[in-house]
């Protein structure tokens, strides 16, 4: 049976196209699956578990019935959706997915990632997710009220929205270096993740063997797909 990965979905919290077809999706597709992986960034916000259990119900629900069909449900998280807590994961009945994790996949071992820690010439983002990711900093967010949240929340995307238009593609991509870096460290000849919004493949050749960098597609009107692996390798599916 094949593996299902997906991510960048940004699932608004009203109601949209795209969350109608993630529904019928879970629905469908995602049921002929082994395993299916999503790698962050599912939701285009997540306050606290509080919050978004409630925001996505649908959605849980959905995610926990294709956990209990038998399909292996795996969550990471995304710099839109790295509040996602343990009872988002108690109830969709997923594994909460360190980043980046090395998988066997059907047709070769692979790295896993939301993509977004190897973003290192985007040095402003990177000092954001080291405090976006601490622990306490999360635990004291969790503790304020939900209209101060949604508060900050606004206000954190409007200047996220305002940084990247100030600062080049090639900040916001992947930084070379870094890709080689995690391969020699991840000890795989493959890794798949989100977060650049640049779907397609790369090569690599590292110690005269070959390698493979591959961007999951982001979902937009015109494009909501997602990758099946199998036994005879990736292919990219569409809704």
């Amino acid at each position: 049976m094949a593996t299902i990965l997906l991510s960048d979905l940004h699932l608004p919290v009203e109601d949209s196209p795209y969350r109608q077809a993630f529904l019928r999706f879970l629905q469908g597709p995602a049921r002929e699956a082994r395993q299916l992986y999503l790698l962050g960034d599912l939701f285009e916000v997540w306050l606290g578990d509080d919050i978004g259990l409630t925001d996505y119900a649908q959605e849980v629900s959905a995610l926990r019935a294709v956990a209990d069909a038998g399909v292996q449900l795996a969550v990471m998280r995304g710099n839109r959706d790295f509040l996602l807590g343990p009872e988002f994961f108690a109830a969709c009945g997923a594994e909460d997915l360190p980043d980046p994790v090395v998988r066997q996949l059907p047709d070769m071992l692979t790295a896993l990632s939301h993509g977004d820690l190897w973003c290192t010439d985007d040095v402003a983002y990177q000092r954001w997710r080291r405090f976006a990711h601490n622990r306490y900093a999360q635990a004291t967010w969790r503790k304020l009220p939900r209209a101060w949240r949604e508060a900050a929340a606004r206000k954190i995307r409007g200047h996220s929205a305002a940084g990247k238009r100030q600062k080049s593609e090639q900040i916001m991509d992947v930084n070379p270096q870094a890709i080689r870096q995690a391969f020699g460290e991840l000890g795989v000849a493959r890794i798949i993740h989100g977060h650049t919004h640049r779907p397609g493949s790369h090569d690599y050749e590292l110690a005269g063997q070959p390698h493979q960098r591959i961007v999951l597609p982001d979902w937009r009107p015109q494009q909501m797909a997602y990758l099946l692996v199998d036994a005879d390798g990736v292919k990219q599916r569409s809704l």
